[in-house]
């Protein structure tokens, strides 16, 4: 009698708790019982896929400045000429052997009024005296550079196109200079450009900018050719991407201090790890003999190693239990000390809306990391010292220059 009340009791708890374990698995949305696993599995290795480049289209066009075009006279002869603010026509007002200088006939012009009629009455007079002369002397005090627009056929298609943006070159470079190196929030950076310089921009448009400005970029930095040493450290940190966490992969030039590897991942295992020591080696001219990865203690890099031998440290816990720990802790160190860097520019953001909005907050960081941040391990100078870059002084303009640079390498490899 016994037995069978203690057999039919033991089937019910069982019984019960499934029915438990089902209804947390639908309240929750995930198991919560099952058991980790702690070997690591031996996943099929993926080849690096490479995204297709941008196409950059480069439009013949003119040159302008306060409504002022500066072109060949036989150029013009093709073409119906209009303003940039208004698109009402343009007029000749002085023709030259080798130029004609036309304004725009809308005298309501706002853009018109606010750089032509809005000068001071010795500029009036030198600007009626000799138009040409002015015009030059204008194109000397604005730091301009006209952004190229993406093709119709690039397989990159972001929701504004940087050639048609509103505003001027100077005030992205001023968004990104707010939003990337000093890691405001959008909502912030779009109050700052209101209460500080005047400019109505709203958080949404700022987003947008960056992911127009990411996909220029990240081409250009995954390709340029870094001078690299031999010592060389990864590791993982934590993201929020649409309300759940995501795997920020970091691969680092412990010498150089080059962000070599930073791709963002939904999962932390043995594929993303692959992925992230791939982008590393597509960058070295030649792979060394004795290649070292420095990380963590996650079984997922141990997995990572196939065709290309390279050799795998683990730095494991937070105190030195083993020689290996000890040797290779300064570099577990280093690049602890960049996701700090990271997350001060991240904690802002409150987390991402998207993982397209993700990958391009974090394709900004590595291209301000690597190119405009001054390192105190490196004298104050940038990890990658680019002279056309070094020579201009202001953070605005030094980015506008890099999407510049991005856009002309781009030109260069689709040609």
């Amino acid at each position: 009698m016994f037995p069978q009340i203690i057999t039919y009791l033991l089937t019910l708890i069982n019984y019960q708790e499934q029915v438990i374990r089902t209804l947390l698995t639908l309240l929750i949305g995930k198991s919560m019982f099952e058991k980790p696993k702690e070997t690591p599995v031996n996943k099929p290795y993926r080849k690096l896929q490479v995204d297709d480049l941008p196409i950059i289209e480069k439009p013949e066009q003119c040159k302008v400045c306060t409504c002022l075009f500066n072109a060949k006279s036989r150029y013009h002869k093709e073409l119906i000429l209009k303003c940039p603010h208004c698109s009402k026509s343009l007029e000749k007002i002085k023709e030259r052997k080798d130029f004609n200088v036309f304004k725009c006939k809308n005298n309501d012009c706002s853009y018109y009024k606010n750089k032509v009629n809005g000068m001071s009455q010795k500029e009036k007079k030198q600007f009626k005296k000799d138009p040409q002369a002015f015009k030059m002397r204008y194109i000397y005090r604005e730091f301009h550079i006209d952004f190229q627009p993406l093709s119709k056929d690039s397989p990159e298609k972001p929701k504004v196109d940087l050639s048609r943006i509103y505003v001027s070159s100077h005030t992205l470079g001023l968004i990104l200079t707010y939003h990337v190196n000093y890691g405001l929030s959008a909502r912030k950076t779009a109050a700052l450009m209101k209460d500080v310089h005047g400019i109505a921009i709203s958080h949404q448009t700022i987003l947008n900018y960056e992911k127009s400005v990411a996909v220029t970029l990240k081409p250009y930095v995954d390709s340029y050719p870094y001078e690299l040493s031999d010592q060389f450290c990864g590791d993982e940190t934590y993201i929020r991407v649409n309300g759940r966490w995501h795997y920020l992969f970091f691969f680092f030039d412990a010498v150089k201090k080059i962000i070599l590897s930073y791709p963002v991942s939904p999962n932390r295992d043995t594929v993303s790890a692959i992925r992230a020591i791939d982008e590393v080696l597509v960058k070295m001219k030649e792979i060394p003999e004795d290649l070292t990865f420095i990380v963590d203690g996650n079984p997922i890099y141990l997995l990572a190693q196939h065709d290309i031998s390279f050799d795998v440290k683990q730095v494991i816990g937070l105190t030195n239990e083993d020689p290996v720990s000890t040797e290779y802790r300064p570099l577990k160190q280093i690049i602890e000390r960049l996701n700090r860097t990271f997350k001060g520019n991240y904690r802002s953001t409150h987390g991402f809306g998207s993982e397209q909005g993700s990958v391009a907050f974090v394709i900004l960081f590595v291209a301000y990391f690597n190119f405009l941040r001054p390192h105190s391990a490196l004298d104050g100078k940038v990890p990658v010292v680019n002279p056309e870059l070094e020579k201009i002084a202001n953070m605005p303009a030094r980015w506008t220059k890099l999407i510049d640079l991005a856009q002309q390498w781009i030109v260069e490899q689709t040609a």
